[in-house]
């Protein structure tokens, strides 16, 4: 791999893609995202000459094929992700993550990249909101363009799935911190919610096992422990020292799960345990709707979905271990204690 392109590398998820592939051998890292004043204050953060930025919007396909010529391989991680917000304007998470994908994903294809990877969630299975729906529907795009291209194609098409990022942006761990350490009550929804917990680092892992074993169409998850709500608060409590400081139950907000699917079972049926990962294989099969309505699949009963509620459960001690280990907890904690 000599150069990437990251779409939404002003992220969360993709500033560390880009910090982690700055640390490899690599020539040429572009960025495109639409946020110009986020690219110059990453520009100026990182002062790497192999960082290029490209002002531009994944729906507009001119500016995604400018940044695409030359390139060898694709992360693709831009995308309207906050559930509200989806929920309320949701031809805007159509517009993003179902067309803008589609922009993202016939440009690789069209300039001859070597590998797209692209990026989705635990809640594009069995979605519920509108932002899951999106993603569902980008998984099966971005399926439909792999399945389309000859067996000698140079362009190979692949997806990563994965569940809450710890201390991503706009996500709860900031936030409990934040209401900690201003003295406000932490807000939570339900405190029987559970959710995966993986950090940053382990779902760069997961888009670089993609980008060395995918074959055409292939998702891959990585599997991740998880925790009820209410003990991750305590947990984070606990850190801080305020052991008592006030919750506060807000109820559920809008298109909440009780708990995230990574896989269905019927996915898991067509899929290889790779020991930390599942690859799940594209149905590869043509418009013969023999094979769809006459011929059936045994396979599926002797699985079960993999979701938040069956994964691995975490104790609120080794919760707080691993929270221990996130540069940004550490970060929050010094800035704690100095505060005192």
């Amino acid at each position: 791999m000599r150069k990437l392109l990251i779409t939404g590398g002003t992220g969360s998820f993709g500033k560390t893609m880009l910090r982690d592939m700055l640390k490899r051998d690599i020539d040429e890292v572009r960025v495109i995202s639409r946020d110009e004043e986020k690219q110059d204050a990453l520009r100026n953060e990182l002062r790497d000459s192999r960082v290029r930025f490209y002002v531009g919007d994944i729906r507009d396909r001119e500016s995604v094929d400018r940044a695409m010529v030359g390139v060898d391989c694709v992360f693709h991680a831009a995308a309207l992700k906050q559930v509200p917000s989806c929920e309320f304007f949701p031809m805007e998470a159509v517009k993003t993550n179902i067309l803008g994908s589609e922009n993202v994903v016939r440009s690789a294809v069209a300039h001859d990249v070597g590998s797209v990877v692209c990026l989705s969630t635990d809640k594009a299975v069995f979605p519920v909101n509108a932002m899951g729906m999106s993603k569902a529907m980008m998984e099966k795009l971005a399926q439909s363009v792999a399945r389309s291209l000859p067996e000698d194609a140079k362009t190979t098409i692949s997806m990563v799935r994965y569940g809450n990022v710890m201390c991503s942006r706009g996500s709860a761990i900031p936030l409990f911190m934040r209401q900690i350490k201003t003295g406000r009550p932490i807000t939570i929804t339900e405190p029987a919610m559970t959710r995966f917990l993986m950090p940053l680092r382990d779902s760069v892992a997961l888009v670089h096992h993609a980008f060395d074993n995918a074959s055409q169409g292939d998702l891959f998850i990585r599997k991740a422990p998880a925790s009820t709500i209410e003990d991750l608060v305590i947990a984070i409590k606990e850190l801080f020292g305020r052991p008592g400081h006030p919750v506060e139950i807000i109820g559920w907000r809008h298109a909440e799960k009780l708990y995230e699917t990574l896989a269905s079972a019927q996915e898991l049926a067509e899929g290889d345990d790779m020991g930390d990962y599942f690859r799940i294989r594209m149905d590869a099969r043509d418009l013969n709707y023999q094979s769809y309505f006459s011929e059936g699949d045994q396979e599926t009963r002797r699985f079960e979905d993999y979701h938040s509620h069956n994964t691995q459960r975490l104790s609120v001690p080794e919760i707080r271990e691993l929270l221990l280990t996130l540069d940004e907890v550490q970060a929050e904690l010094e800035d704690w204690e100095d505060g005192k």
